[in-house]
C-alpha cells in the first residue's frame, strides 16, 4: 500500500507541474503588464522631479527595475515560467518563486495574495462544511428510504421533488428563497455576513454569523438534495437486488440487518467518489451563492479577481483547486479499498 501511495504521489506531481505550467502560459497570454503599471505609477509620482524631455529614458529605467524584479526582463516563457515557480534565478541571481513562498501581490487589495485568500478560504469552510453535514444526513437517509419503499406514494412524490430541485438553476433557487424567507415571512436577511455597525464577540457572535448564515446555508443544502438523492436511491435498489441480498433475506436476517449492514455495504462503493468529491469542493466555494448573498468566500474572490484582472489572486486559487482535486482522486482510490476489500492494493 505505502508504494501504491508514493507512486500516486510521484504521478501527482507530475500532473501538477504539467497543469500549472498550462494554467502560466494560459495567463501569459491576458494582455496585462505589472511591471507596465507600476512603472507608469511611478512615474507619475515622480513626474514634478524629471527634467524636460527626460521622462521616456526615466520610464524605461523604472520599467527594467520592475521587469528584472517580477522576472519578465525576457520574453523567454519557459524561464518565467520556472522564475515564478521558483526553479529559476532572477537578475540578480536570487530565487523567489512559489517555492520560496512569494504566491504573489494582490494589486486590487494592496496586500499579499496569502492574506486576502485566508478569511474568504475560513468562510467558505465553514459554509459548505454545515451544507455538507446537511445534505449527507437528509439524502443519505432519505434515498435509502426511497429505496426500499420503491414505487411507494412517499418515494414518488419524493422523485417528484428531487426532478424539480435538480432542474431549477441555483441562482433562481437563491431569488426563490429570498422572495419567500425574507420579502414575505421577513425571517432572513437577504445578503451579508453580520449585523451592520455591531462588534460581537463570542457566542453573541457566532449566533448573528449563523443568523445571516442560515439562507445561504438553505439554498446550498436544498440544490444538493436533488442529485445526491436520486443517486443514492439508485445505487441503493441495484444493491438490494444482488444474490447476496436475496440470500441474506433466505437465511432469515433481520430486514434492518440486510439494509444497512449488507446492502448500504454495497451501494456506498459508487457513492464514495460522489460524496469525497463533493466534500473536498468545500475548499472552492460556489460563486452563484456567494455572490446573490454577499457572503465573502472563495467563489466570490475568484469573481472579483477575474473582474479586476487580479490574476495573481486567481492563479494561486485555480492552483490551490488543481492540487485539492489531485489529493482528492487519492483519497477516494485509497476510501475504495476500506469499503470494499476486492479493490484493495496489497503489492
Amino acid at each position: 500500500m505505502a508504494k501504491y501511495v508514493l507512486k500516486r504521489i510521484g504521478y501527482m506531481l507530475v500532473v501538477l507541474v504539467i497543469l500549472s505550467f498550462i494554467l502560466f502560459m494560459i495567463y501569459s497570454l491576458v494582455p496585462a503588464n505589472r511591471a507596465y503599471t507600476d512603472a507608469q505609477t511611478e512615474l507619475k509620482t515622480l513626474k514634478n522631479s524629471i527634467p524636460k524631455g527626460q521622462e521616456q529614458e526615466y520610464f524605461d529605467q523604472i520599467y527594467l527595475r520592475y521587469q528584472r524584479a517580477y522576472g519578465t526582463d525576457t520574453n523567454n516563457k519557459i524561464i518565467r515560467y520556472l522564475r515564478w515557480v521558483g526553479l529559476y534565478p532572477l537578475y540578480d541571481g536570487s530565487y523567489d518563486g512559489l517555492l520560496q513562498g512569494n504566491l504573489g501581490y494582490s494589486y486590487d487589495y494592496k496586500k499579499p495574495v496569502v492574506e486576502v485568500v485566508a478569511q474568504p478560504m475560513v468562510n467558505t469552510i465553514k459554509l459548505n462544511i454545515y451544507a455538507t453535514i446537511l445534505a449527507l444526513g437528509i439524502t443519505i437517509p432519505l434515498g435509502i428510504h426511497c429505496a426500499v419503499k420503491r414505487g411507494t406514494r412517499f418515494d414518488q412524490s419524493i422523485q417528484v421533488f428531487t426532478i424539480i430541485g435538480y432542474s431549477l438553476p441555483t441562482f433562481l433557487i437563491a431569488i426563490l428563497f429570498i422572495w419567500i424567507f425574507c420579502s414575505k415571512l421577513h425571517i432572513f436577511p437577504p445578503s451579508g455576513m453580520k449585523t451592520p455597525g455591531t462588534n460581537f464577540t463570542g457566542f453573541a457572535k457566532w449566533k448573528d454569523e449563523m443568523y445571516y448564515m442560515c439562507l445561504p446555508l438553505i439554498v446550498e443544502t436544498f440544490c444538493s438534495l436533488g442529485g445526491m438523492t436520486r443517486y443514492v436511491r439508485a445505487s441503493m435498489i441495484e444493491a438490494l437486488s444482488m444474490d447476496c441480498i436475496k440470500t441474506a433475506r433466505a437465511k432469515g436476517l433481520r430486514e434492518k440487518v440486510v439494509i444497512y449492514s449488507h446492502a448500504w455495504r454495497n451501494a456506498l462503493i459508487p457513492i464514495v467518489t460522489l460524496v469525497v468529491g463533493w466534500f473536498l469542493g468545500i475548499f472552492g466555494g460556489s460563486i452563484v451563492i456567494e455572490n446573490i448573498f454577499g457572503w465573502n468566500g472563495m467563489g466570490r474572490l475568484m469573481f472579483q479577481g477575474l473582474q479586476v484582472a487580479d490574476y495573481d489572486v486567481v492563479m494561486l486559487m485555480q492552483m490551490f483547486y488543481i492540487a485539492v482535486s489531485l489529493i482528492g482522486t487519492l483519497v477516494i482510490d485509497l476510501i475504495y479499498g476500506l469499503v470494499d476489500p476486492r479493490v484493495r492494493v496489497n503489492k
